[in-house]
């Protein structure tokens, strides 16, 4: 007998908890830094292959989008180590329950948008 379950494809409708939302933000965040470590590791070869090169990257630096690749990088980063950082304590028996998983979740995003916000007055500034 074939099962009739309602099938809801529209994703916008559905309401995911804070748990949820930082658990997947972590793993993008991980895909992210994946892809912004060959800009970054570009930048260490092409400084330090010659003097030329270094002043070239330098000046690479001063240019808006670079900033804003630099400041993402970090911000990226900043939010994985704080969602590490919360994994490992729940991987210690810790905020494991609901509302405690709850409140962990919404004070490691909340303190990845300040990350971002102090990351990009110290790039801007």
């Amino acid at each position: 007998m074939k099962k009739q379950r309602p099938v809801n494809l529209d994703l916008t409708t559905i309401s995911m908890p804070a748990t949820a939302k930082a658990s997947i933000f972590h793993r993008v965040t991980g895909v992210a830094l994946f892809f912004a470590l060959t800009f970054v590791i570009w930048a260490w070869s092409e400084s330090l292959s010659s003097a030329e090169s270094f002043e070239f990257v330098k000046g690479l630096f001063n240019g808006f989008i670079a900033k804003f690749i630099a400041w993402g990088t970090i911000s990226v980063l900043g939010y994985h180590l704080i969602g590490g950082i919360r994994h490992m304590v729940m991987d210690m028996g810790h905020w494991e329950e609901l509302e405690s998983g709850n409140l962990s979740a919404k004070i490691a995003m909340a303190l990845g948008v300040v990350f971002a916000v102090l990351a990009g007055v110290w790039i801007w500034s």
